[in-house]
This record gives structure tokens, C-alpha cells and sequence, in this order.
């Protein structure tokens, strides 16, 4: 396949004009004054199905024959790609096949099923699924690829497109990379709006795959559970490979509590759900603080579809981090009167009880002591601090 150039970018644009959303570009406040920069934000969470996949997924699929309309078309997808390729797909009356590993999350096959495609699961990796794929395009199916594909490419890069017109002064653009058909995209686009912008790639370290390619390091990616599944390709493209060894800046690497705490940031900063994938930009500026300082820096934001269980867990992680909800485990005398006690000690540090246990059976607790654990809300790490101080005044033994 020919690598696509600017004119496929504009021609996307042109194409899937109307169809899709022309997401906002926003400069966040409290972002900047972290960071000691300009953050600019581009929210491809507002697509449809939140994600800027739709767009390369459309464009592709604009692209079809009747002929191909007709033998309908196959992805193999565990996430945003499925739910791009199955949105417009049922939009323009083509039957889509979509094939999941098996492991991937009920939301996501629920969201893709609902979006009018059918489903498969098949196989415990996304390359056994990928063989199941191919053999649904053998048959006759038209394979719409994730991320390989010039249509594709072109499709994605509309979001520079967008951006590079609403911000042509960046300095930099932080992109999470996973096959590389987003960032490859917005190169293209960076190329002839805005050439002066450094695009830097972002990825988990646990799928440096891109990285690897450019730095032409056969090292293979052993991979594993990541919070960003939507980045977590352990193979890129060979036609973005070849783009972005041309025009990427750099690849930065980021560790999963980073992508963790960026997501925390943008649902407690920016009231956003921002999925690990699609919050890879704002981890690898906020590992990166010095880097950047100073530069007007763009994120984009490339998703918000995260599990629900996920980001609880996110929350509450985060919640202890901040040191705003902790559990403290106390060794008392098992006395009258002593949990009472305690429990004024709390409230007279203005921290808030949220959970009480009496433990007194425990095997390993001395007989005539008890153990008291509670939960609390506070400020944050320092107000944490002055309750446990005061229960330690109090004569309670942390545990």
C-alpha cells in the first residue's frame, strides 16, 4: 500500500465532514499552572462513540464499492476501533463483523453490540483473534484495519487537521501511539499547517512497540495488563512505522501509575472521564515537567471509553493517594468507653467517619485488647497527619 500524504488528510476531512463530531480545542487553566506551561486540549472524547477511531473508521468505509458494500466488512478490535467501524458501519447499512479476543471487557462488547454489529469472541490474544479476522476477509469481508491502512491514516489525521487550525502556534503535540495511525495522521497534517510543532509519541512502557521500531530494536514486547488497552499494540504499522521514522520528534515512555494518576487528574481537574490510552499525553508532561516548561504543549485527548469498575478503582486509588480517604487500624485496651473515645478524637480533628469495624476474635489479637479499624475522609495527606497524630496522643497504637 502507497503511504497517504496531506491531500488524503484534506480529502478526508472533506469526506467525513458532517459525519462526525469537529471536537473542541481548549486551553485548561489549572493544567497550565501545574505544569508551568500553555496545555492546549483536544477533546476527541466528544465523538459519538468516544473516540477519534470513527474517523479513519468512516473515511475507510466511504471508500467502499457498492460491490464491497454488499460483502460487508470485518475489524478486529477491543475497543474504540470495533465501536467506530460498528457506529457508521450500521449508519450506512453495511453488515460489520467485529472479533474480540476473549478477554476483552463486557462494557466494550456490550457498547459494539449495541452499536448494530455482530460480535465474536475468539481466541485469548488480539493476534488469535486477528487470525480469525483474516479468515472472515478470505471469505469475502472487507478488512478494515485499525491502523495500517492509508484511508485510515488519512482519516485520523483530520484530528491535526482540526487542531493545527485552531492552535498553529503549538511548540508541542503529545500523542498517544499504539500502531501509529493517529500520530502518523497528524504528522501529515503538522507537516504543512503548523512544521515548526515538535509530535512527540507516547506509550506505555509495557507496549513500547513504536519506540522499538524506530530505534530498530528487535527486542520483542512481552506485554501484559495495562490500563492502556487502547495503546497496548505490541506490533506497529509497517506504512506508520515508515511515516513517523520521518517525522516524529521523539517517543516518550510512561509507566502505568503515571497513566493512572493522569487519569485521576483529568476526572479531579478537567471533570472529564478520560480513558489510560487517551491520558498518555498528560502523564508523559507531567513526568516531563522540565522538558516542556515553558512551551505551549499540546494533549489530545483520544478517548473516554473506561470501564466503570476501572475508574472506581481509579478513584478510590487516587482518593488514598491524596490522603483524603484512609483506613487506620488501632490496638486498644478492651475497656468501656475506649471505641467512644476514639471516635471523639476523630471528630474533634474535623475528619470524617466513614467506616467503623470492632474486631475482638481476631486469633491475633492478645486477649483483653481489641482492634479498631476505621475509615476516614480528610483534606488531604496533612490533615490525614494530624488525626493520626492525635491518636497517637490519645494512647492508641497504630497498627
Amino acid at each position: 500500500m502507497r503511504e497517504p500524504g496531506f491531500a488524503d488528510v484534506q480529502s478526508a476531512a472533506s469526506t467525513i465532514d458532517g459525519q462526525v463530531v469537529r471536537t473542541a480545542t481548549a486551553t485548561s487553566t489549572v493544567l497550565s499552572q501545574i505544569a508551568g506551561t500553555e496545555v492546549v486540549l483536544k477533546y476527541e472524547t466528544q465523538q459519538f462513540t468516544g473516540s477519534y477511531k470513527e474517523r479513519g473508521a468512516l473515511n475507510r468505509l466511504l471508500a467502499l464499492s457498492a460491490e464491497e458494500r454488499r460483502r460487508g466488512v470485518v475489524a478486529v478490535s477491543a475497543g474504540n476501533h470495533a465501536q467506530g467501524v460498528a457506529h457508521h458501519a450500521t449508519r450506512l447499512g453495511i453488515v460489520a463483523t467485529i472479533v474480540m479476543p476473549v478477554g476483552t471487557p463486557f462494557v466494550k462488547v456490550a457498547r459494539t453490540r449495541a452499536l448494530g454489529a455482530t460480535v465474536e469472541l475468539v481466541g485469548r490474544t488480539f493476534d488469535e483473534a486477528a487470525a480469525r479476522g483474516a479468515e472472515l476477509a478470505d471469505a469475502g469481508a472487507i478488512l478494515v484495519h485499525p491502523f495500517d491502512d492509508p484511508l485510515v491514516i488519512a482519516g485520523q489525521g483530520t484530528v491535526g487537521l482540526e487542531l493545527f487550525v485552531d492552535r498553529p502556534d503549538l511548540d508541542v503535540l503529545l500523542v498517544p501511539v499504539g500502531g501509529g495511525g493517529l500520530a502518523s495522521g497528524i504528522a501529515l497534517a503538522r507537516d504543512e499547517l503548523a512544521p515548526g510543532c515538535e509530535v512527540i509519541g507516547v506509550q506505555s512502557e509495557r507496549y513500547p512497540g513504536m519506540a522499538r521500531a524506530l530505534a530498530d530494536d528487535p527486542t520483542p514486547v512481552t506485554g501484559g495488563a495495562t490500563l492502556a488497552e487502547g495503546i497496548a499494540v505490541a506490533r506497529p504499522g509497517r506504512i506508520t512505522t515508515a511515516l513517523l521514522r520521518e517525522r516524529m520528534s521523539d517517543v516518550v515512555v510512561v509507566s502505568e501509575s503515571a497513566i493512572e494518576h493522569a487519569v485521576y487528574s483529568l476526572l479531579e481537574i478537567e471533570r472529564i472521564v478520560v480513558e489510560g490510552a487517551g491520558a498518555a499525553g498528560l502523564a508523559a508532561l507531567e513526568v516531563n515537567r522540565d522538558r516542556f516548561r515553558g512551551r505551549t504543549v499540546g494533549i489530545v485527548l483520544t478517548g473516554s471509553n473506561l470501564d466503570q469498575r476501572v475508574l472506581s478503582e481509579v478513584v478510590e486509588r487516587g482518593l488514598v493517594r491524596d490522603g483524603r480517604v484512609s483506613t487506620l487500624r488501632l490496638l486498644l485496651d478492651d475497656t468501656p468507653g475506649q471505641l467512644a473515645d476514639i471516635l471523639a478524637v476523630v471528630a474533634g480533628t474535623r475528619a470524617n467517619l466513614l467506616e467503623v469495624a470492632h474486631e475482638r476474635r481476631s486469633a491475633d489479637t492478645p486477649v483483653r485488647e481489641v482492634v479498631v479499624t476505621i475509615t476516614v475522609e480528610t483534606l488531604d495527606n496533612d490533615h490525614l497527619a494530624e488525626v493520626r497524630s492525635a491518636l497517637e496522643r490519645s494512647g492508641a497504637h497504630l497498627m
